[in-house]
């Protein structure tokens, strides 16, 4: 073999192998891309999705004046936001950390737990001396697509007094009146409680004699009894329960002379009588006293 051809052979060879790394290098730099975005990709969707913890209570009542709290805890939140919505007026209240109104009542509460498979945060919506205006819908919403939602109703109530068996209640001379005041949704107990007769306040050491005051202060509820011993014709007319905290209850009481038993009060407010048995009592009233 020339000396010529030998040379031209070598040439080849090396073009040829060449071109075979050439090609290589070009199908690994191809296929490295591809491969981190499907490894990018598997790593994605191996993180699980935000999620809502369906077991906290979402229908909350709060007192009047009080400090109200909505607490919403979603799991696996990783880089999204959680926002307070109020539903009545669409209005953005708080988001993440940050408070988006001008009602200084309003403030973002957040706590979180990052212990190994059980990931969690509340996001806890505080509202500041809880009006009655307040109630309604709110929304907890995560910054996913689409946007999770989970609503939440709050109830701000009064501290309410009610006289069991009213608004009328009829009792048979010489009985005991038993007038029984629940004083409800309360946050604390009323520093006092005065019963009124006819618009003026009971006097419990009168010469009448025979009247007194229990009260039962209670967690939920707080109940006041007056009683009323060997009632009279007389003691006829509306009793009022008046307590510090609370609304004032009303009852109008008819001490009836000859009424059937079953027509009065046995120990507790009684049931009101029927229009015919309430016409028989006021003729029977109306002769007891001519």
């Amino acid at each position: 073999m020339s000396s010529t051809l030998l040379i031209t052979v070598m040439l080849d060879t090396l073009s040829l192998g060449d071109r075979t790394i050439d090609n290589m290098d070009r199908h690994a730099i191809q296929t490295r891309p591809r491969q981190q975005m499907l490894d990018h990709s598997s790593g994605l969707k191996s993180k699980p999705e935000p999620t809502f913890d369906f077991t906290q209570n979402t229908n909350v009542t709060a007192l009047i004046g009080k400090t109200a709290y909505l607490t919403c805890r979603v799991r696996n939140l990783g880089d999204k936001t959680v926002s307070w919505v109020r539903h009545r007026d669409i209005h953005i209240l708080t988001a993440g950390a940050y408070t988006y109104t001008s009602d200084q009542r309003f403030q973002a509460l957040h706590r979180q737990n990052t212990g190994h498979g059980n990931e969690w945060s509340d996001w806890t919506l505080c509202i500041k001396w809880a009006q009655e205006r307040d109630q309604g819908i709110y929304e907890c919403q995560i910054s996913t697509i689409p946007i999770k939602s989970y609503q939440f109703r709050l109830n701000v109530v009064v501290p309410t007094a009610t006289i069991l068996g009213g608004p009328e209640l009829y009792v048979g001379a010489g009985s005991t009146i038993n007038l029984t005041c629940a004083i409800r949704f309360s946050s604390e107990p009323p520093a006092y409680i005065f019963w009124y007769y006819n618009e003026n306040v009971l006097s419990y050491d009168s010469p009448r004699g025979g009247v007194s005051v229990i009260t039962e202060k209670g967690g939920d509820v707080t109940t006041s009894w007056l009683l009323i011993q060997t009632a009279q014709p007389s003691d006829s007319g509306e009793y009022s329960c008046k307590p510090s905290n609370a609304n004032t209850a009303s009852i109008r009481v008819h001490v009836l002379n000859g009424e059937r038993p079953e027509a009065m009060q046995t120990g507790t407010a009684g049931p009101i009588l029927s229009s015919s048995c309430l016409l028989v009592s006021l003729i029977i009233l109306y002769i007891s006293s001519v």
